[in-house]
This record gives structure tokens, sequence and C-alpha cells, in this order.
């Protein structure tokens, strides 16, 4: 697979990306302030949106929410390209300067990518897309119907960016990341078949396995403390130093 890249190790949206024009985008959005539609903007004035170095959405910027770090460091030392540490912060950096997120699972996506890089701005993309219908902020496209890939997009940023869920060899861990505004989450989940509730505080993941429905005990917990559960069991375990959202991510 053929991965283009431009300066300072961006990965390229596509191949001649890099050689595109910069809009300005503070004149644009002084000009329109809404500027999440930039291509139909630019139509309008008779422009032509793939001049420039604009995004509608979180294109290459998927990579690093569907991947963690671990996985892509593997896939592009496989793949003959270097990954080196802050390779994640600066493509995001520079793309999120690039793009009118226009789509609003756009939101989803930066809100996941950067809890472990920017809590702050990752809280506000996370509201953006909770309130995407509520607040109609694409200007009318509500009463077409719901966003219904924004809603479950948003828990997914909760459960494995927020709560920091992830499966590695048939175990589920937990590494969580809360931003500053929540100091507390409790869902509940299915793994492996088996129903569980997650409560995470400041101090404490509880993961409590209902008696019930369980098909066979599982392994859980956070890294360096995985135990085993079973039906009924309730394990606590104690994060030493709280949930800290501003660290930096874990694996880049």
């Amino acid at each position: 697979m053929f991965v283009p890249f431009h300066a300072d190790g961006i990965i390229s949206q596509f191949e001649g990306y890099g050689d595109l024009e910069e809009l300005d985008w503070d004149a644009y959005r002084a000009k329109y302030g809404n500027i999440q539609r930039l291509d139909r903007i630019l139509r309008a004035e008779g422009d032509d949106p793939n001049r420039y170095k604009i995004a509608k959405q979180a294109d290459t910027v998927m990579l690093f929410f569907l991947f963690t770090g671990g996985e892509l460091h593997e896939i592009f030392e496989r793949l003959g390209y270097d990954y080196r540490p802050g390779t994640a912060a600066r493509n995001v950096a520079y793309y999120d300067r690039r793009t009118s997120h226009g789509s609003t699972l756009s939101f989803v996506t930066h809100a996941g990518v950067l809890a472990a890089l920017d809590p702050q701005s990752s809280w506000d993309r996370f509201l953006a897309a909770l309130r995407s219908d509520a607040g109609d902020i694409q200007g009318g496209t509500t009463k077409e119907g719901i966003h219904l890939g924004v809603m479950a997009g948003t828990l997914d940023v909760v459960q494995r960016y927020y709560a920091g869920t992830q499966i590695r060899d048939s175990v589920l861990y937990f590494d969580p990341r809360l931003p500053g505004q929540l100091d507390g989450l409790s869902f509940p989940m299915q793994f492996q078949g088996t129903p569980i509730l997650v409560t995470l505080s400041d101090r404490q993941l509880t993961l409590a396995v209902h008696p019930e429905g369980a098909r066979h005990p599982i392994r859980a917990g956070t890294p360096g403390d995985v135990r085993e559960l079973c039906p009924g069991d309730q394990a606590i375990f104690e994060l030493s130093q709280g949930v800290p959202a501003n660290r930096p991510p874990a694996a880049d």
C-alpha cells in the first residue's frame, strides 16, 4: 500500500494534497460565520473547493480514531513507513485547521482523537456532536431525520476514549481519560456475551458482572491489573493517580 506524505511527516489526504492552495479561513469565518458547508459557499462564489487544502470532514484523522498508536506503528512499520512519536498530534492539528466539519460525524472523530491531546477541545466537539439534532446545527436538516450515526458515535467516544475501553488478546482493558467536565461515568456493556456494569470515578474503576446471562469467566481490568471475573463478581480497581484529563497519549 502506498501512503503519500508531505512536509513534517503529515500524511496526505490524497497524493497531491500538499500542492493545493491554502484558504484564508479567518476571512471566510468573518464573512459567513458558520462555514461548515464551505464547499457550497465556495461554489456559490464561483470558486472550486478542490483548489484548496480543505476537508469537509475528518478523513485522514480517521486513522487515529480507528486505530491505537501501537496499531498504527505496527501497520506503518510493516508497510515500510516511519511512524514517530508525535505523528498523531501533528496530523490531527494540521487537519483540524483545515476541516470545516460539514459532517456532524466529523465532530465525533475529533472528540475521540483529541481526548488525549486537548481534553477541552475534545469536550467541545463531543457537545457539538451530542447537540447536533437538538440544536439543528446544520440549519434545517434535523426535520429530515436524526443523525443516528452521530448519536451512536457519542456513545463510542464515551466508551472507547473517555472510559478508555480496549480489547487486546481477549482481555477487556480500561485506561480512563475523563475530561475535566466529567467526575465519573457509569454504563452497562457486554463483553464476550457477558453483561457488565462499568462505574468509573476519579480514583476507582468498578466492574460488576451480572449474576445471570454470563457464559463463562472473563478477564478484565486496567493495564497492570487484570483479573478473572465470574458471574456475580464485583471488582474494584484503584486508579492510583486518578484520571488525568491532560496526560499524553499512551502509545503514539
